[in-house]
Order: C-alpha cells, then structure tokens, then sequence
C-alpha cells in the first residue's frame, strides 16, 4: 500500500502518521524512518478553538531516528530549521 492511499483515508492524523511510516520501513527495509505531518484541520479553524491557521504536527520514528537521540535531533532540524526547533 503507498502512503497517498493511506492519506485519503477518513482517519485521525495520529494514526495515518504511524501507519505511514510502518509502511516505509516494511516496504523499503530502511534502517530509519521519521515522518512528520503537518496539516491544517477545518474542526480546528471552523469548530473548537476556531483560530484560522492553527497547524497540528504529529511525529512517527522509526529505526536509529528512534533510538540515537542525535540522528532524530539531526532529521527535525532539517525538517524545521534551526529556529522552529528552539
């Protein structure tokens, strides 16, 4: 199954993340796998906090990006930069 399939999925974002980057690592047999996510929510900009903009991020390692602290801190600066990271 590829990723865009999983996406277009009725889920919850924490889910589709994990799910994603299972698939990386039984497809690919990668050493390490770091998915992030970042959407926007219309319950969160119609509904709930109704605050135009607000952004939910969700994270999933996988491999050395889980267990080498420096791998996973190395990935999410390139990911985000250094300033986001702060």
């Amino acid at each position: 199954m590829r990723p865009d399939v999983v996406s277009r999925r009725p889920q919850v974002q924490e889910r589709m993340t994990e799910v994603i980057a299972d698939l990386l690592v039984e497809e690919l047999g990668a050493k390490g796998v770091a998915v992030v996510v970042e959407a926007t929510h219309s319950c969160m900009t119609i509904r709930g906090v109704r605050k135009p903009g607000s952004v939910c991020v969700t994270s999933a390692m996988r491999g050395l990006f889980r267990d080498r602290m420096k791998s996973r801190a190395e990935v999410m600066t390139l990911i985000y930069g250094e300033r986001r990271m702060e």
